[in-house]
């Protein structure tokens, strides 16, 4: 695990109340992944949905029945103490203003990843956060995939003996551009793989493996039209010893495993992704009668050497876990779930990528 700390211990809320949450932003971010998993997280109420767009409303309110609506965040402000916590789940060269702006507000927030442009950004909202006694936590659900959950449980095991590298894998068929910030090449967008599915990547390489002491990457952009990376790769050099071999893209035609970890007695190989976001997106919700997160046994990974490997049942995905540990954070005052220092340690391999793929050199950190 990474060594940062909390930025802060948020003073805890005393009374019983739902604690009400403002979402900034309905789109695919907020209304597949933050509304329905703030709705269903007990001692959570979505409160206020802060969107102008008149269809994304309309959708919010035929998906949470008597939501409120605001036109911008600054209406926000203007009331907090009507709210326990704001969620971020804007784009991403929104982040920054608006994290600032709730803290400085006295609310505790959530980001969606990446928290921010740069590590020195991160450091400056952790330590604004650190210095009103606020919550400021980075929405890495990726922690709670199913594959990573079975992963951690094999390391705690050591079932694999030492670990010498890792390998791991967000890739894609995507031919045809979609358009939108993300592939902008404006800096102040800040789009591109490296952000997007790398903050993922780096951040479960960190927690599994601790800190980084070099980076290496290579960082392409390869489909026409394209002004933003969709095709990357970081090989990182932990102190611990383990390397990590992490690859996005949007234009692999032929996918590779989910996750490759090599050990010294043994190996651990899966394929596919996470069941969760899939259910999410086909208006699933957490405890709705299904096994929430659980992987298909043809899902499932396989452990052991070539010589004699086994099945390794997954363990259930759990995204819900995320915000029932942010409620936990402000009720009773416990660490949130992802820090603000952990996500600029994270930030700080991607900076170095960026500065490694530009120069074609190997970053010490």
């Amino acid at each position: 695990m990474p060594a940062d700390t909390p930025s802060a211990t948020p003073t805890p809320t005393p009374d019983s109340r739902p604690l009400r949450v403002a979402l900034v932003g309905y789109g695919a971010a907020g209304s597949f992944f933050h509304a329905p998993l703030i709705a269903t997280t007990p001692g959570l109420a979505l409160d206020t949905v802060v969107t102008g767009n008149p269809e994304r409303r309309a959708q919010a309110a035929a998906d949470h029945p008597g939501v409120r609506f605001a036109d911008s965040a600054d209406e926000l402000w203007k009331r907090a103490d009507a709210f326990d916590l704001v969620v971020l789940a804007s784009p991403n060269r929104t982040h920054v203003p608006l994290a600032t702006a709730a803290l400085e507000s006295g609310l505790p927030v959530v980001v969606d990843k990446p928290l921010a442009g740069t590590v020195a950004e991160a450091r400056s909202l952790a330590a604004l956060a650190d210095a009103r006694g606020l919550l400021l936590s980075v929405f890495q659900n990726r922690r709670w995939d199913s594959d990573f959950l079975t992963l951690r449980a094999l390391l705690a095991d050591r079932d694999l003996g030492e670990v010498q590298r890792f390998e791991s894998r967000f890739e894609r068929w995507r031919p045809q551009l979609k358009g939108g910030w993300r592939e902008s090449g404006d800096p102040a967008e800040i789009g591109g793989l490296l952000y997007d599915l790398g903050s993922h990547l780096v951040d479960q390489a960190l927690t599994l493996f601790g800190p980084a002491r070099l980076v290496y990457a290579e960082s392409d952009t390869r489909r026409p039209g394209a002004a933003a990376d969709d095709d990357s790769f970081i090989a990182i050099t932990h102190t611990s010893g383990v390397r990590s071999h992490l690859w996005m893209s949007a234009t692999t035609a032929r996918l590779g495993p989910r996750f490759r970890v090599l050990g010294s007695t043994g190996g651990f190989v899966t394929y596919g992704l996470d069941p969760q976001e899939a259910a999410l997106r086909e208006g699933l919700r957490p405890g709705e009668g299904t096994a929430w997160g659980a992987e298909t046994e043809a899902a499932w990974g396989t452990a052991g050497t070539d010589d004699a490997v086994r099945t390794v049942p997954s363990l259930p995905g759990d995204y819900p876990a995320y915000y029932a540990a942010v409620a936990a954070a402000l009720r009773e005052g416990t660490a949130p779930p992802v820090t603000a220092l952990e996500a600029a340690a994270a930030l700080d391999v991607i900076e170095a990528a960026h500065r490694s793929a530009r120069t074609g050199t190997t970053v010490s950190l």
